[in-house]
């Protein structure tokens, strides 16, 4: 018995496009941190805090699933 191939174009083309949509908005990410978030050091309060450590939260989450790491090591 031979076994048949299966086509995986069309998961393919899912995967290739979300990679894309990631690649995007990591270098649009990269460009905002560049420009510190488009703050000056005499503008920074509280909030901007804030707004930064919610920002980090949710990449470290990102961060450590995609590298097993944290709440996701096994």
């Amino acid at each position: 018995m031979t076994r048949s191939t299966t086509d995986n174009s069309k998961a393919l083309n899912a995967f290739l496009a979300a990679k894309h949509e990631i690649d995007g908005m990591l270098a649009r990410l990269a460009t905002l941190s560049a420009d510190h978030f488009e703050t000056s050091p005499d503008e920074i309060d509280w909030g901007h805090v804030g707004t930064l450590q919610h920002y980090r939260a949710k990449l470290r989450e990102i961060s450590d699933s995609a590298f097993k790491e944290g709440e996701y090591a096994g």
